[in-house]
């Protein structure tokens, strides 16, 4: 076999990480009745796609070409070979995106960005499949059919999403860009400040005013803009590509558009609330991929305590190794919980078109709440990991350095924490979301063994929605306290739930754990095979002989 040098400076690398991830696998069994097939995709995700994330964010960055031999500026980005060969795969061959559309669970989909992990690789994919999911939805006839390229059913074609101006950042409403209809086609004219996508895009979903349309949020409408317009020529320009401290997989660009020809997708007055489905797709790929970020940096630090001595012994029998190493677990079982919840309830509402039902706005809600969450458990798992790794873990030579580096655009990326707050309190105020959130709750709480956990955590979230409701005013400066604290009591409650359903204790006692430490800052000394059965995701990983793994 040939030398490969990643092999020797990553724990994580060459493994399974579909296999190897037993409880979340289980969680998929819990979520689905049966747990699919993704060994092929955890065996290509540990490998040919590790490899290359690591590959681009190291020695080969996308770039920017802006002239041509034929003397015209083409805007395209040049990516790496292998890169664009993985997305080829991961979209014709192996069909992460294909699920929703052909009758399958969006678990199946959000299955996929957890074991890529990369945020990069997997923004082109969720931009790509949230241009699907509008034309799927509301794409009029002659241009709905691309869901099928865009999906990897036909042919693939790659998406985006085109939301931001410099102006307003997540203030959608403040956008500027005009969209005025001549004999032929729309017109668009604006300037659009972050464009994940841009030189990469066969097409893209904008936003845009029509003229005389009302203003805020509500007076914008969608449209989709192709590469190439009706006469053959560039559709819009790439001003320039973004340096950025990771996602270096994604171009991120400026995006002018000057008379841009663009189609209109469904009603011009509805437009904002298709952007914002548009976004509760995005947000929940977020959500998945900073758990994915969590879990490998997790496999990277259990593989180093398990071979780096000191003070006379392997790392992770030290006490307070295996405590980190018991937190950072918790941390990632909690939060796959809540994401497994989050994606079931818009496996369910995901149909739902405006003015939607009390289960859309409920999947909302959650989305919200689960996109807080897993944002501060990837950037507090990585971290923690990086400590495992002692000064080595600082170092830019290590893919653990990455992985943290990585876990800090989830916060951001697709509102941040301040906006999922206010977007959480407009769901509870104005669409009653958290009444169906205690009654669905509640349910789960009366069907539980333990019910006296189950009645302290649900007991939590009444009392979060009381001081919530108490003093409206005061709603805003407490927002990101109930999302915190909503989505630890949830999790709770969730992880009872798995290990009822599935009659696995460990789900249990890694409940009353995460109990101990998220509402309590205290995690009591477990069993020495309680601990290690969590540690080593059920003794997958302390299967593995980590030595002779990196064996030179």
């Amino acid at each position: 076999m040939p030398l490969n040098s990643l092999e020797h400076i990553s724990l994580a690398y060459g493994l399974d990480h579909y296999s190897l991830d037993e409880p979340y696998r289980l969680m998929l069994r819990y979520s689905l009745g049966k747990e699919p097939d993704f060994k092929e995709l955890g065996k290509y995700t540990g490998k040919e796609v590790y490899e290359m994330a690591y590959r681009v964010d190291r020695f080969s960055f996308p770039t920017l070409v802006n002239w041509g031999v034929n003397e015209e500026n083409p805007d395209i980005v040049w990516l790496d070979p292998m890169e664009r060969e993985v997305i080829v795969n991961l979209v014709k061959n192996l069909g992460v995106n294909r699920h929703p559309f052909e009758g399958r669970s969006w678990h199946n989909h959000y299955a996929g960005i957890y074991l890529i992990g990369d945020p990069g690789l997997a923004c082109i994919l969720t931009i790509t499949i949230q241009t699907a999911y509008a034309l799927f939805k509301y794409g009029d006839k002659g241009i709905r059919d691309y869901y099928k390229n865009l999906s990897g059913i036909d042919e693939p074609l790659w998406g985006a999403t085109w939301f931001t101006e410099v102006q307003g950042g997540s203030d959608l409403g403040a956008n500027e860009t005009k969209a005025e209809k001549d004999e032929k086609a729309w017109k668009l004219n604006g300037y659009k400040y972050f464009s994940s996508g841009a030189g990469i895009a066969d097409m893209a979903l904008t936003t845009a005013r029509i003229k005389g349309a009302k203003g805020g949020a509500k007076g914008l409408s969608l449209f989709f803009v192709p590469r190439i317009n009706a006469s053959g020529k560039i559709n819009y320009r790439v001003r320039r590509l973004k340096w950025k401290s990771g996602t270096v997989a994604v171009p991120t660009g400026e995006v002018e558009f000057i008379d841009t020809e663009a189609y209109l997708i469904g009603e011009p007055e509805k437009g904002i609330y298709y952007t914002m489905e548009d976004l509760m797709v995005s947000r929940l790929a977020n959500s998945m991929g900073a758990m994915g970020v969590a879990r490998k940096s997790y496999l990277e630090a259990y593989g180093y305590a398990s071979i780096r001595s000191a003070f006379g012994k392997i790392t992770k029998e030290h006490p307070l190794m295996a405590r980190d190493l018991l937190e950072a677990e918790l941390k990632v079982e909690a939060g796959l919980a809540l994401m497994m919840k989050a994606i079931s309830l818009f496996d369910e509402a995901w149909h739902d078109e405006p003015p939607y039902t009390d289960k859309y706005h409920y999947a909302r809600f959650m989305t919200h709440i689960a996109k807080n969450f897993t944002a501060d458990i990837a950037a507090e798992v990585s971290r923690t990991a990086m400590e495992v790794f002692g000064g080595i873990g600082f170092l830019y030579d290590f893919p653990i350095e990455r992985w943290h580096r990585e876990a800090l655009i989830t916060p951001i990326w697709e509102g941040t924490s301040n906006i999922q707050a206010l977007d959480m309190l407009e769901a509870m105020w104005k669409k009653g979301a958290h009444k169906t959130f205690l009654e669905d709750f509640e349910e789960v709480v009366r069907s539980q063994e333990d019910v006296a956990l189950a009645e302290e955590a649900f007991n939590v979230i009444k009392d979060t929605i009381k001081k919530v409701e108490e003093k409206p005013q005061e709603g805003e400066w407490i927002a990101k306290w109930a999302l915190n604290r909503f989505a630890r009591a949830s999790a709770v409650i969730l992880l009872l739930d798995i290990s009822r359903a599935l009659n696995d204790n460990t789900f249990a006692e890694v409940a009353r754990l995460y109990n101990d430490m998220a509402f309590y800052n205290n995690v009591r000394v477990p069993e020495k095979s309680v601990l290690e059965s969590i540690i080593s995701l059920r003794g997958t990983l302390s299967g593995i002989d980590w030595k002779e793994k990196v064996k030179v």
